[in-house]
């Protein structure tokens, strides 16, 4: 199986910062953030990570060529945005239509990447992907999900006023040819995952809470959040 990391986004909430710096390389704890992806990825065992680029790509670019693992790693440059659907649809004919693993390279994580493999490997047979779930204390910004008893999603709450719960998509997926077919078969050029794919999947998608640390880093506040919390986890692995 081959890992996508989503990491073109523009990082508009975190400028000033960003204004002269990717976000997938915005330092946590001094190391960027995509440092703590690889090293997640390549440590679980995958043998290739693909990682899309776009706004700054040759900062991106001069990152993973020092990167211990560069000859692991396929950088795709998307000159327009194409959504995270959208990159998924531009990678299939290239990479073929395994199962493939895509997670938002801006948050930051520690969950267990092997431990969610096996569960998807192992999921109800009628579902067509596995996504990561993490308890937010910022419900009202993430998607929301109601499960049934078999951790099986059955309603998806994007951004809301009033959220039933805390539960939230944690961005990480690892999705199979049903899902890949769709995403291939959706019109126009900009394809959402959260908007255009994942409602299509409600009650054939697997949620995999994680027990370790998940925190989107989509903006100052967040950036500040995971500079104080991420250390224990760290201390404690």
């Amino acid at each position: 199986m081959k890992a996508l990391l989503l990491a073109a986004g523009l990082g508009t909430r975190l400028r000033p910062l960003t204004n002269d710096m990717p976000k997938c390389l915005v330092p946590i704890l001094g190391r960027p953030l995509l440092g703590y992806w690889l090293d997640l990825l390549f440590d679980a065992g995958f043998e290739r990570v693909l990682i899309n680029t776009h706004w700054l790509p040759d900062a991106v670019n001069d990152f993973v060529n020092k990167h211990v693992n560069s000859d692991r790693i396929d950088l795709i440059h998307e000159d327009q945005l194409l959504g995270t659907g959208g990159t998924i649809r531009s990678i299939i004919s290239q990479y073929g239509s395994d199962d493939l693993f895509v997670a938002h390279a801006d948050n930051l994580t520690n969950f267990d990447v092997k431990g969610f493999l096996n569960r998807h490997y192992s999921r109800p047979e009628h579902c067509a992907m596995t996504m990561l779930s993490f308890r937010t204390d910022n419900p009202q910004s993430c998607g929301i999900l109601e499960l049934d008893s078999q951790n099986v999603v059955m309603a998806f709450h994007e951004k809301v006023n009033d959220p039933p719960g805390n539960l939230a998509n944690g961005a990480v997926y690892i999705i199979s040819l049903d899902v890949l077919t769709a995403i291939r078969q959706f019109p126009g050029l900009f394809v959402d995952l959260s908007t255009d794919i994942i409602p299509k999947f409600v009650g054939r998608i697997l949620s995999v809470e994680t027990a370790g640390y998940h925190r989107d880093i989509g903006s100052l506040e967040s950036l500040a959040a995971a500079e104080s919390e991420f250390p224990r986890y760290l201390s404690s692995s």
